[in-house]
């Protein structure tokens, strides 16, 4: 006898239509698909570096106690977070990644019929955390491969309860000035709270963009301001993530996230990471690395008539290289190469590349010089 089939009935409309987020191919998976011993993971934006010593330790220290559960409030790590921010524990919001506190925002603000406003092609979550609830997702056109700032302000309706500027854009790496989003804060309307995503903050050295806690969460502003361990922290395996916003946001958060959901070895590598004696200096040595090897990707596409698109400011770099990227996606996943088809960010012509270490850099070089000298 074979398991009961489920009708679409029993699925409420708004899922029916929910495109479900697609993630990088694990390397593991590729090497046993394709029998490759050599595979190169430049496909979601993680760091190449492993997590800090310090964390490390920290894991080896709490692994004996992993039958018990975490501290559900995190409170440890909350308040090194306000700490670091200069806010007050009640101001601060975790996460499983940053990914899991867009996902509590939706949950505490959304009704059927509501609205959230975003830039297109951006980050999905924002789009499948909307729907799943029955809002409307308003897709606003990129200008020049950046958010349209203006163009989000008037696409802002009665109903629109969330604006996401994903800063700097994912999957293109962009970002908008100080002065830009100084005026977006100077019109944005008083019903609306504004997410601003700097997940990719701690990459960024452009004089030009903003502490979005400092500049927007700490003058006033209506905001929520995301970060996550995710990225140059190396961390992406243990999802922690954080918002710094309103006390009120925060509260509201808290009673809709998953009891339990950000684990202890996540709180722990957390703490250590940011305690660690000298985690600004290797912060520093990480993002010297990645500006080094960002623009070694940009050439590597344009030596072979891939435009990106910029000036990319994060760990990645997006071009465009078609109408659909999936066939060079593939022909790179047989070369040991994995990147992003972005056809789930709304850009299905799309590729998204991760920076690497030097070597990694190299070998996607070599590996797409191969796949379109052949093409």
């Amino acid at each position: 006898m074979g398991l009961a089939e489920i009708s679409d009935s029993f699925f409420k409309p708004a899922v029916a239509d929910i495109v479900p987020y697609e993630p990088g191919k694990p390397v593991e998976e590729v090497q046993r698909e394709l029998g490759l011993e050599r595979v190169v993971k430049l496909a979601s934006n993680e760091g190449p570096f492993g997590p800090f010593p310090e964390a490390l330790d920290a894991l080896a220290v709490a692994a004996p106690e992993l039958n018990r559960y975490p501290d559900g409030g995190g409170y440890r790590l909350r308040q090194v977070l306000a700490t670091r921010h200069g806010v007050r524990f009640e101001e601060v919001a975790l996460g499983a990644g940053a990914d899991g506190v867009v996902d509590s925002l939706a949950q505490v603000s959304l009704d059927p019929g509501d609205r959230v406003v975003l830039g297109w092609p951006s980050f999905p979550s924002y789009v499948i955390t909307a729907r799943k609830l029955g809002a409307e997702p308003a897709l606003v056109p990129l200008r020049d491969g950046r958010y349209d700032l203006d163009a989000l302000l008037a696409a802002v309706t009665e109903r629109t309860k969330l604006v996401y500027i994903c800063h700097p854009n994912n999957p293109t790496g962009t970002m908008n000035t100080r002065a830009e989003l100084d005026a977006f804060f100077e019109q944005v309307p008083d019903h609306v709270v504004t997410v601003l995503d700097q997940a990719y903050f701690e990459y960024v050295d452009d004089p030009d963009y903003p502490d979005g806690v400092e500049e927007y969460v700490k003058q006033g502003s209506r905001v929520v301001v995301l970060r996550t361990f995710s990225k140059i922290f190396g961390l992406a395996g243990v999802r922690v993530g954080y918002g710094v916003a309103p006390e009120e946001i925060v509260t509201a958060v808290g009673k809709v996230r998953r009891a339990f959901d950000i684990t202890t070895p996540a709180q722990v590598a957390a703490v250590a990471s940011l305690e660690a004696p000298g985690a600004q200096s290797e912060l520093e040595r990480r993002r010297a690395v990645n500006a080094e090897g960002r623009p070694a990707v940009e050439a590597a596409l344009r030596d072979y008539g891939l435009e990106p698109v910029g000036p990319a400011v994060a760990n990645f770099v997006f071009a465009e290289v078609g109408e659909d990227s999936r066939p060079l996606f593939e022909q790179l996943l047989r070369e040991g190469v994995i990147v992003r088809p972005t056809g789930g960010f709304g850009a299905p012509g799309g590729i998204r590349v991760t920076v690497g270490t030097p070597e990694e850099n190299a070998f996607f070089a070599d590996a797409l010089g191969r796949v379109l000298t052949h093409a």
